[in-house]
């Protein structure tokens, strides 16, 4: 198995519970890399962002538990990949004028680290100039 995309925090949540949320490149990307057996990748800071998300009122509380229970789920085709010393200083390239959601910046230096592409709605993090998919 290969690694495919890094998917970002709401790349992530719809590729577990609604799929249909996904643009129809995203999805086919998912399905292209689901189909070769690649494994999806995770920044560890996603699912940090989704406690942050559902303290915000944005996500529902089962959202947290939900998404670290998958990730124990053997049949899951995803790694996560942590915020180390590299993503940590790859972040100086992500813009903050640009990105001003250090989360988000995390996710972008991450793709940046690891040379992957990045699934993401974010129109901010594409506009940085990161290889993405939607």
């Amino acid at each position: 198995m290969s690694q495919g995309p890094l998917l970002d925090t709401h790349a992530i949540v719809c590729f577990l519970f609604d799929r249909t949320r996904l643009s129809a490149p995203a999805r086919a990307e998912i399905q292209r890399s689901e189909s070769a057996g690649d494994r999806f990748q995770v920044s560890t800071i996603s699912i940090i962002e989704v406690r942050y998300l559902i303290e915000k009122g944005r996500l529902p509380e089962t959202a947290y538990e939900d998404l670290v229970l998958s990730f124990h789920d053997p049949l899951l085709n995803v790694d996560l990949l942590s915020v180390d010393l590299d993503v940590a200083v790859a972040v100086e390239r992500i813009p903050r004028d640009i990105v001003p959601h250090l989360p988000d910046r995390i996710i972008a230096a991450t793709a940046l680290t690891f040379n992957l592409p990045l699934v993401t709605a974010d129109h901010r993090i594409r506009a940085a100039g990161i290889p993405t998919i939607w």
